[in-house]
């Protein structure tokens, strides 16, 4: 398995973990709901009850972003390599590693320390479309591109 490849696996693990967590929470919320109704406790069962459905939607909105993000991640085939930078590109620059794809953060996979970064943020629009040894700038960092994967 490649580098690029065990990078895609790390993070489409991060990203069902994270579903699978907030199904998880979603479903415990959903019981202390029903546990909340059959209570007769008054303005402190409204106040409970109101607390609940607030957090539900906050994970609600949560889940239904990291579906979104899977599905995004999910078109991207780990096994393709370009010339240029673009959507699914492993790219080592003299800063680092950088996977294209959406934002989830720093990973450390085999030693390496790899930053997934979305296509949409400054550096991933600075980056999108270079080839190796092509140079960028941004914030006053200079990266050069080493190699695409």
């Amino acid at each position: 398995m490649t580098l690029k490849e065990k990078v895609y696996s790390h993070y489409l693990k991060t990203i069902n973990d994270k579903i699978q967590l907030l199904q998880y929470t979603l479903s415990d919320l959903k019981e202390s709901g029903s546990n909340e109704t059959k209570s007769t406790a008054g303005d402190k069962h409204e106040t409970a009850l109101a607390m609940l459905q607030i957090e539900q939607e906050n994970k609600l909105t949560q889940l239904s972003d990291a579906l979104m993000q899977k599905a995004a991640l999910e078109k991207i085939n780990p096994t393709i390599s370009a010339d240029r930078i673009m959507s699914g590109s492993l790219v080592k620059t003299n800063r680092g590693f950088f996977f294209i794809s959406i934002a989830l953060g720093k990973a450390l996979i085999d030693g390496i320390s790899v930053i997934a970064i979305s296509p949409q943020s400054p550096l991933g629009m600075q980056l999108m479309g270079l080839s190796t040894g092509d140079v960028t700038e941004i914030n006053n960092n200079h990266y050069v591109i080493e190699s695409i994967s």
